[in-house]
């Protein structure tokens, strides 16, 4: 159904009945975003979003049931980029396809990046380039923990609100839990090594949000 709904709205989309068939379609033919349920037999939809990430930055969006929160936290935690709900609607589920696609890519000029490569003590984080080095090693970051560290960094002075890196991130048409934010920021400081309680590259500005550290 949910291909069905895509097809209707001028994507092309591919519909795979089995998680094992959903990794396998997309190494063999990759997409721009996959819409991933997570209760696929074969290969659950964890393990299907941890096993994409291995070989594709394609944008995710899990759905899941209202029960399986814990499921969509993990999935979030494996390299998935948003969520969705079930129920949820067909215009929904339409946009936030939509809001992902105009996401700049790796060839794209996100907003601030003028000034070449931003430097955070052992941190260096490149937005021309979308590549980010710790300690000179780089980073694996998924498209949309990369995007947040971007906006942060090529604006080090500014304080952002969720709200402020959600409408820079996925948009300012994007609904939903702005909580979101905070999930990929948790997971952006653990591939950073960055503990939230002695923060030198993502700060918690209290009653605000979130601003680059000096590093």
């Amino acid at each position: 159904m949910v291909a069905a709904y895509l097809s209707q709205a001028g994507f092309t989309a591919e519909l795979a009945h089995r998680g094992d068939d959903a990794v396998a379609a997309v190494r063999a033919d990759p997409p721009d975003v996959v819409v991933l349920d997570l209760g696929l037999p074969g290969m659950d939809g964890i393990e299907v979003c941890r096993q994409i990430r291995t070989f594709s930055d394609c944008y995710i969006i899990i759905t899941t049931a209202r029960k399986e929160e814990v499921d969509t936290l993990i999935g979030l935690s494996v390299g998935a980029d948003d969520y969705l709900t079930k129920p949820f609607g067909v215009r929904e589920l339409v946009a936030r396809v939509q809001t992902l696609l105009r996401r700049p890519r790796g060839d794209g000029k996100p907003r601030g990046t003028e000034g070449g490569t931003r430097s955070f003590g052992a941190l260096l984080v490149d937005p021309l380039g979308h590549q980010v080095h710790l300690h000179g090693q780089p980073v694996a970051l998924t498209p949309t923990e990369r995007d947040l560290l971007i906006t942060l960094a090529t604006r080090p002075a500014m304080a952002f609100s969720r709200r402020q890196l959600i409408d820079e991130v996925w948009g300012t048409g994007w609904i939903g839990d702005e909580h979101l934010v905070d999930v990929h920021i948790a997971h952006l400081r653990k591939k950073l090594d960055d503990d939230p309680d002695t923060a030198r590259y993502i700060t918690t500005v209290r009653g605000v949000g979130y601003r680059m550290g000096k590093g």
